[in-house]
């Protein structure tokens, strides 16, 4: 089952961004890679709330993806995760804030 399928059928979700496959592309080049992309994605998408929920659902699923493969990569994403949901936590309020918890929820 790919990202997009899972979205779509286990949270009614429908992809809105290239997020899973821009970092499933700097998997391939390694942790600096994955932080560069990171780095990019945030700073630009960070006040798009739609957006900004993607980035933390698709780190969340990064970390699930390479737990048991690549425990280094997977700290990374757990990391970025923490970081940039922290962020959303501590600045979302109102309806971005309840959108972010229903669709992470």
């Amino acid at each position: 089952m790919t990202f997009e399928q899972f979205a779509r059928e286990e949270l009614d979700y429908t992809c809105q961004t290239t997020f899973w496959m821009d970092f499933s592309i700097a998997d391939r080049f390694g942790i600096a890679a994955v932080k560069d992309t990171f780095k990019r994605a945030f700073k630009e998408w960070r006040s798009n709330v739609v957006y900004l929920t993607e980035l933390v659902l698709v780190l969340n699923h990064k970390i699930h993806q390479h737990y048991q493969r690549n425990e280094q990569l997977a700290r990374v994403y757990d990391q970025l995760w923490r970081e940039a949901d922290q962020w959303a936590c501590d600045t979302l309020q109102g309806e971005d804030l309840n959108y972010f918890y229903r669709i992470l929820d």
